[in-house]
């Protein structure tokens, strides 16, 4: 596998080169190379191979502290993400303001295949009003194309990651194409509860949407449909897709898969696109900034080796920031020069600005009718086989809601692997026992919980960006970046009904709300950055005063410099946004092949 040092890299001769090895720069990589264009791929962690490293068929009685979140790791020691979280040793960033409410918490993976690695799986399709919320209630910002646009593309890249769900002709949620998704599994039995009670309150309860499989992917007619006309290509992704196995519900998602079962850039993107040929990664490069020539084009970059903490540079045709959101606008604004002052791309003053998150809320609930159940195996594939798409388009059109746009309902129950915390804080339904007592309130109660997420989309707004902090360094000396968030009182009040609805649900299962839903003041949202869903900060638009990248994510300013990551977003839909990365990373690839092979760039 050709992962190459930085000499090599700096000598190496590239059609274009990819900053990040996420879900975008994975996407842009393998589009890129699958048709024959010589590709740097650069990461600022370090290597990671999922079928090597992945804690497979490990328990948490295997692991330290019983595999309990720590503040190193605080989503379990079994979690896929190394060298990451929400703080990274050596690479700090700033806070403008102390208040809670107005932090932004920066979460990042410093690995090979990025937050991939860790992300839930949950793959949405943006819909027809997604694209368009401006038009709809005139908050926030239009994108520059339509559903119809981006449509081909989803189809494409459910095809290749794989993806189960299924579809219901509901409103602004897609269906997709006959060929496009695997069976969903099962529902496990509280999933069935929350279906039959959901309905009586007008909640649709459907089959989720993640990239898990099912079952074995169709080699022998995806790849021709995922490549036509391009035999090379479709040889190569039909061996990889049979080198990937079905899931057999056996190690919880965010740990990483070794047969390739799920979605991670690092079992799905960069094989093929390694297999070609055409693909060299450097891992370990941290990089400064964009180079620019003396023409005003993209020349390449300036990355820091960490492993010798020296200064490197590296050049390309093209220059793809796949970086992740925050990232990239942080390259961009440390990319200056006479000709961009106040950092490349940003003659509209725009970069770093709208930064956005999914509006989070959780509560959970004890049901009785769940307590007792004769023992099962309810592992699944680790969540999401139902869930609640929004349903309240109709109401917000009619002025009945007071927040104007809507979010979708994730949540999860069943008697899973038992961890640390299975029996922990049982007091405020038992009173507190001991002993034999105990551990048979750890049996009745053991299942019998259901957690409820929601998932809301955030409109952009002026108060919440991300800026380069004039005194802070990281330790390879490039300056880190400031943050302001507010949320507006749209979010707020949509988490609010969050928690109504969360507690109207599981009272009409017959169960008890754990604390009380909050309803008031800002208590029922989570932190800004808390979901990891950051997106924004150099939008595409149809104006170049108003954006930084046009229709095709190139830049305005820099003609061969693209965008392939969530930093272009205009708005932030209730769908998990992974999909819609891919889907318009893998366009934006075939518009850079297309201009490349008119010798436009």
């Amino acid at each position: 596998m050709p992962f190459v040092t930085a000499e090599a890299a700096v000598r190496g001769e590239y059609d274009a080169i990819v900053v990040g090895s996420g879900a975008g720069g994975g996407q842009t990589a393998y589009t890129l190379t699958m048709n024959g264009a010589r590709v740097l791929m650069l990461e600022a962690g370090r290597r990671y191979d999922p079928e090597r490293e992945t804690a497979m068929f490990q328990t948490p009685e295997m692991a330290p502290l019983r595999a309990t979140a720590t503040p190193e790791k605080p989503f379990g020691f079994y979690d896929a993400t190394v060298d990451g979280g929400w703080q990274v040793p050596g690479e700090p960033y700033t806070q403008a303001s102390e208040e809670k409410s107005q932090r932004f918490e920066w979460w990042r993976a410093r690995m090979l295949g990025g937050r991939t690695n860790h992300w839930g799986r949950i793959a949405l399709r943006n819909g027809h009003y997604d694209f368009k919320p401006y038009s709809r209630d005139g908050l926030g910002f239009d994108w520059p194309i339509s559903y119809k646009d981006m449509a081909p593309y989803y189809d494409k890249v459910e095809m290749l990651i794989g993806v189960y769900g299924s579809n219901e002709g509901l409103e602004n949620t897609p269906d997709s194409p006959a060929g496009c998704l695997l069976p969903p599994p099962k529902p496990l039995v509280s999933d069935l509860l929350v279906q039959k009670h959901g309905k009586k309150l007008g909640l649709p309860v459907i089959p989720g949407h993640r990239a898990v499989l099912t079952q074995a992917l169709d080699w022998q007619n995806s790849p021709a449909k995922l490549h036509p006309g391009n035999a090379a290509a479709q040889e190569i992704i039909a061996r990889d897709m049979r080198r990937r196995s079905p899931c057999f519900f056996a190690t919880p998602c965010g740990q990483g898969c070794s047969i390739r079962a799920n979605y991670q850039s690092t079992t799905v993107h960069l094989p093929p696109a390694l297999e070609t040929g055409k693909l060299d990664i450097l891992c370990d490069a941290m990089v400064a900034e964009v180079l620019l020539a003396k023409d005003g084009r993209a020349s390449g970059v300036r990355f820091v080796d960490k492993r010798t903490g020296k200064s490197r540079e590296a050049r390309a045709r093209v220059v793809v920031l796949a970086a992740s959101a925050c990232e990239t606008a942080r390259i961009l604004l440390n990319s200056k020069s006479a000709r961009f002052p106040q950092g490349l791309a940003n003659s509209s003053g725009k970069v770093g600005k709208y930064i956005m998150d999914t509006v989070g809320s959780d509560l959970e609930g004890q049901v009785p009718l769940l307590e007792s159940l004769p023992p099962h195996n309810e592992d699944g594939v680790s969540g999401l086989h139902l869930y609640v798409p929004w349903w309240g388009y109709r109401a917000q059109k009619a002025g009945k809601l007071d927040f104007p746009r809507g979010y979708h309902i994730e949540f999860g129950g069943g008697r899973r692997m038992p961890d640390f915390g299975t029996a922990g804080g049982l007091e405020w339904l038992t009173g507190g026992s001991y002993g034999a007592k105990f551990k048979q309130d750890a049996r009745r109660y053991y299942g019998s919980f259901v957690g409820f997420s929601g998932r809301g989309e955030m409109i952009p707004n002026d108060e919440s960006y991300c800026e380069i902090d004039p005194q802070v360094k990281d330790r390879w000396g490039i300056p880190v970046l400031r943050f302001h968030w507010q949320w507006s009182e749209h979010e707020i009040r949509q988490a609010r009904h969050m928690q109504k609805t969360f507690a109207e649900l599981i009272e009409a299962m017959g169960g008890r709300v754990r604390g009380k839903a909050r309803l008031d003041g800002d208590g029922a949202i989570h932190a800004g950055g808390n979901i990891i869903h950051e997106l924004g900060g150099a939008l595409m638009g149809a104006d170049p005063q108003r954006s930084v990248v046009d229709q095709w994510c190139q830049a305005w300013d820099v003609k061969n410099l693209f965008l392939a990551d969530g930093s272009v977003f205009p708005s932030n839909a209730d769908k998990n946004p992974t999909l819609t990365i891919m889907a318009n990373a893998w366009r934006v690839a075939d518009r850079i092949l297309a201009r490349m092979q008119r010798k436009e760039l």
